[in-house]
């Protein structure tokens, strides 16, 4: 009887590149009076390989998750990912009271609105 394997491996399957396949983050976007709170999704990236620019009433969001692994690759099926996303902002986010967090790959971004563009009542008087 032939000893087969379960499954082969096709050897020119092997792909060992080091470019980088950039991925859209999945976000979700609140808003409340006081700010704007936008969760984005970046599985696998550091605090330190995020990139986070306001420019303009223009915002974007990137991120490098990175593999890193000894010796040499019989099978490679994932590799780098780069996280790429820009969004217009209005121009009522207090850009100096930007803040962010990131835990388990998830991206929070607390874009507080300046005082003027805050919702107010107004007071009616009468005479």
């Amino acid at each position: 009887m032939e000893n087969k394997d379960i499954a082969q491996r096709d050897q020119t399957g092997i792909e060992t590149t080091s470019a980088s396949r950039s991925v859209m983050p999945l976000v979700d976007i609140y808003e409340s009076d006081d700010e704007i709170l936008l969760h984005a999704e970046m599985p696998g990236v550091k605090k330190d390989d995020v990139t986070i620019n306001i420019d303009n009433g223009n915002l974007t969001l990137s991120g490098v998750s990175s593999v890193h692994s000894d010796g040499s690759a019989d099978w490679e099926e994932f590799n780098n990912v780069e996280y790429t996303r820009a969004f217009s902002v209005p121009q009522t986010i207090d850009v100096e009271k930007v803040k962010a967090e990131l835990k388990d790959g998830i991206l929070a971004l607390h874009l507080p609105k300046s005082e003027a563009a805050k919702p107010r009542t107004i007071e009616i008087t009468s005479h």
